[in-house]
């Protein structure tokens, strides 16, 4: 019905569930804990950047979430927004950090938003939860934050009502342009290098034999089996 499905995905072409699996959920009870998550994860941000640049940040961070997931799990279907909504709290984080100057209680912030993370990523270590989709969700959305959320710099803002002889060089300041050009190159180079890998057939747990720890960790009271 379009859950994101390895061996459909790769050996029949059907690209398309790296997308359509954000827009399903296993039932009523995951859609409403998925949507009451994403108002109020989604709703200062939108309000603060606007719907455009916080749902290309949504439709990426899923896709990219669906990319991190075919190439680590292939005997398992998956469906949910969990990569997308993981996206907005990396987003979250990523415009923290590169608006730091204008905030204040920044530490306080940081050190919730980082809680609330690894909160959710732990959730992710139980068996049948995601947490690849998961991972490359939020790496995404950090990735994406840092070029979509940049504030122009106080003195660009009141350029109109300060003295002439003050002069404001540009709208952003250099840690912000390094942070932009850093993050775009490593989306443009993760994307074009999982993308590759994820059609030529390649397991990501033949180049990373702990990683399947990150999405479950076995207990004496369930198993991380496949199959």
């Amino acid at each position: 019905m379009g859950a994101l499905d390895w061996a459909k995905v790769v050996h029949k072409h059907q690209g398309w569930r790296l997308f359509t699996c954000i827009w399903l959920h296993a039932g009523a009870i995951h859609l409403v804990a998925n949507m009451l998550s994403l108002v109020f994860i989604g709703i200062r941000i939108e309000q603060q950047f606007g719907f455009v640049r916080v749902g290309i940040i949504y439709m990426l961070s899923g896709f990219g979430g669906s990319i991190l997931s075919s190439l680590f799990i292939r005997k398992n279907i998956s469906v949910g927004a969990s990569g997308a909504l993981f996206g907005l709290l990396g987003a979250m984080l990523s415009e923290l950090i590169t608006n730091w100057t204008i905030y204040t209680n920044k530490v306080a912030a940081l050190l919730t938003l980082l809680v609330i993370i690894a909160i959710n990523l732990g959730i992710g270590i139980l068996p049948h939860v995601d947490n690849f989709a998961h991972i490359g969700g939020f790496l995404t959305g950090f990735l994406i934050g840092f070029v979509l959320m940049p504030r122009p710099r106080f003195g660009w803002l009141e350029q109109p009502n300060i003295p002439a002889r003050v002069n404001v060089k540009s709208k952003y300041k250099a840690y912000q342009y390094m942070l932009w050009l850093l993050s775009l190159v490593l989306l443009i180079v993760g994307f074009t290098v999982a993308l590759v890998m994820l059609f030529r057939g390649e397991n990501g747990n033949d180049h990373c034999r702990w990683c399947h720890y990150l999405s479950c960790v076995p207990t004496s009271r369930w198993h991380c089996e496949e199959n």
